[in-house]
């Protein structure tokens, strides 16, 4: 308290100044117009710059939730958008529950970890068992193209085996032709921008910039876009090519994606489980 006062006094002249400073302007404005309506205006165009900057970093900080809502709603709408297609268009159908009538539902979720310099990269997701995510189903980008294959699952989280990853191995097709392959990153492939179409037979013509989908053998729906040749591809020698595409996924970027349910999955994986073992 000692020190406050001694403090006080050495600048007594000062906060005098700062006082009656303030005093005059309060008195200037209230007692002339001309003043009064220069500080009014000046302040208002200091508060609005104010209030528009906050507003500014207010929508920053909720770019976040909006991203989310985006993305379920995007989600939501590609489910929609497969029950139209399998409505037979020649009946007169009544769709009551669109959900109900398609094989593939979509679960938007949010990559929370990811990397794209590894011999196996894996992606992080922030959606897990309680939301109803299993091991081995697909997951797409939210923009477009092929992301990987659930492996693991928590209650709250799941990691993806991304395609780029040595031991990725998805079925596709090339549209023009039809013809199959496996999607692989490759051996020594580093580039995240390019994977390879493995063991597509030789007699089919390959053309540059055609697009490569998902054959719908597998975990993925049909047509899913993958990428676009780049080359006419190698021969391996045995009457199959190797075929190097551009991807149209950037896996730098990933913030969204969407995981697909297949809602026949178990039913097949029990068929199928009755089959006698290929010798």
């Amino acid at each position: 308290m000692r020190n406050l006062w001694i403090f006080i006094n050495r600048y007594n002249a000062f906060f005098l100044f700062v006082i009656f400073f303030t005093i005059g302007i309060i008195l200037t404005v209230q007692n002339n117009a001309y003043q009064r309506s220069v500080t009014l205006n000046s302040t208002n165009e200091v508060v609005g710059h104010a209030y528009e900057r906050l507003n500014v970093f207010k929508k920053y900080m909720n770019l976040g939730t909006v991203n989310d809502s985006l993305a379920f709603e995007n989600a939501r709408l590609h489910t929609a958008l497969l029950a139209l297609k399998n409505i037979d268009s020649a009946r007169n159908t009544l769709v009551k529950d669109t959900a109900t009538h398609v094989q593939y539902t979509y679960l938007a979720a949010r990559v929370i970890k990811n990397s794209i310099t590894l011999r196996n990269n894996v992606i992080t997701i922030n959606k897990g068992a309680l939301d109803g995510i299993e091991s081995g189903m697909a997951v797409i980008s939210a923009g477009r193209g092929v992301v990987g294959i659930i492996r693991d699952v928590s209650p709250h989280l799941a990691t993806i085996e991304s395609l780029l990853n040595k031991d990725a191995k998805i079925s596709v097709s090339i549209k023009s032709t039809k013809a199959l392959g496996s999607l692989v990153w490759g051996d020594r492939n580093s580039d995240y921008r390019t994977a390879f179409i493995k063991d597509v037979p030789n007699h089919f013509k390959v053309k540059l910039r055609d697009t490569v989908i998902t054959s719908g053998f597998g975990s993925f729906p049909p047509g899913i876009q993958v990428g676009t040749i780049s080359n006419r591809g190698i021969s391996t020698g045995d009457n199959f090519l190797t075929i190097q595409i551009n991807l149209f996924n950037d896996f730098s970027t990933l913030q969204y994606v969407y995981v697909i349910k297949n809602k026949l999955a178990e039913e097949q994986k029990v068929l199928e489980s009755k089959l006698p073992n290929e010798q």
